[in-house]
């Protein structure tokens, strides 16, 4: 159950559903998850009574006022080839979807275990789910990542 948060310079309704999509959609692609498993706060920030900061050459990369930051919450357990073939598809559809060029989109992943989620009415849902992602008992399984076998109950 990945938990994203999108924010966008200068970035209309419009941008920022089309970030939206293009994160779901390449996290679907690239890691698994259901189609229907979408959290996600979408924030744009005017440049004037708030804004984003950043080095606009950092390793090398020239970062513009274009830079979106896409920070995602997610249980522990991908490899990094998923992680490097999420990334490369975040900006491969944020640049096909809304124009925004490669160069300017940002990704942060936060891994973390089934305890750590409450899905509503302050319980932990996925608290007594089977095997942890990255346990031992869940190594070589040949379930997707975020299977029902693995998330516990589905809402």
């Amino acid at each position: 159950m990945p938990f994203v948060r999108i924010d966008a310079l200068g970035a209309d309704p419009e941008r920022l559903d089309a970030l939206g999509r293009a994160v779901h959609d390449a996290l679907v692609e690239a890691i698994g998850i259901p189609p229907d498993d979408r959290f996600q706060v979408l924030v744009g920030h005017d440049g004037t009574r708030s804004t984003l900061r950043y080095d606009s050459d950092y390793l090398g990369i020239h970062r513009d006022d274009g830079l979106v930051y896409v920070t995602i919450t997610l249980r522990s357990g991908r490899t990094p080839a998923q992680k490097q073939a999420l990334y490369r598809r975040i900006a491969e559809l944020a640049h096909s979807y809304a124009g925004t060029e490669p160069r300017n989109v940002f990704v942060n992943l936060i891994e973390n275990e089934p305890i750590n989620w409450s899905f509503g009415e302050g319980v932990a849902q996925y608290a007594d789910s089977p095997a942890p992602i990255d346990s031992p008992a869940s190594v070589g399984s040949p379930a997707p990542v975020d299977s029902p076998a693995l998330t516990g109950p589905s809402s």
